[in-house]
């Protein structure tokens, strides 16, 4: 693409040229890596960059020089490649790390929320436990905040009096007319999801 006149060897008239009007040479050293021979499209940078590639001083760069700067640009990129991949590995493990801190404050809160309904400390969650802890007026504002933020559909129907008995057929999964643990812990991890 440089070697117009198929030397074997790159002259500055033919970098010159190349670098002003082949836009594939253009495009490649745009985007190779290697700070020198990016140089080459910057006429204020293009001797002193010519003079780098060039190491044993010749006035040209042959093939061995050449291939020196294209290998140096490959080591560039494979280093810029590691450093993104480490970094997204990193991002993706703090994302992961967070999710976990809040999946185990969400079940935390869940189980605190089950124990502050289940006042007769039986296990499960009867219909007269769940009215009385989300009443609006004398409920437990700790459950009905709780109820209102779980992101579990029929959880947060245990707010609403004309759903509320639909909402605990729902979570009764096993049809013994109260919401234990199990049943419970089902609902939050729906709202996980």
């Amino acid at each position: 693409q440089i070697d117009v006149d198929d030397s074997g060897t790159l002259e500055k008239a033919e970098i010159i040229e190349a670098v002003q009007g082949n836009k594939k040479v253009i495009n490649f050293l745009v985007n190779c890596g290697e700070a020198n021979l990016q140089y080459l499209l910057v006429p204020a940078r293009l001797e002193a960059a010519l003079q780098h590639l060039d190491t044993d001083r010749d006035g040209q760069i042959d093939a061995v020089e050449w291939e020196e700067a294209i290998e140096s640009a490959l080591k560039n990129k494979l280093q810029a490649r590691a450093a993104a991949r480490q970094s997204q590995l990193l991002a993706s493990k703090a994302a992961a790390k967070e999710l976990a801190e809040f999946t185990n404050e969400f079940k935390s809160a869940a189980r605190r929320c089950f124990e502050l309904i289940d006042v007769d400390k039986g296990g499960s969650l009867s219909m007269d436990e769940i009215v009385s802890s989300v009443d609006q007026k004398t409920g437990k504002p700790e459950v009905i905040k709780f109820l209102k933020t779980c992101g579990e559909e029929n959880l947060q129907f245990l707010l609403h009096p004309p759903r509320l008995q639909k909402a605990l057929e729902v979570l009764d999964t096993d049809k013994s007319g109260e919401v234990d643990a199990d049943e419970w812990e089902e609902a939050i991890n729906r709202g996980l999801a």
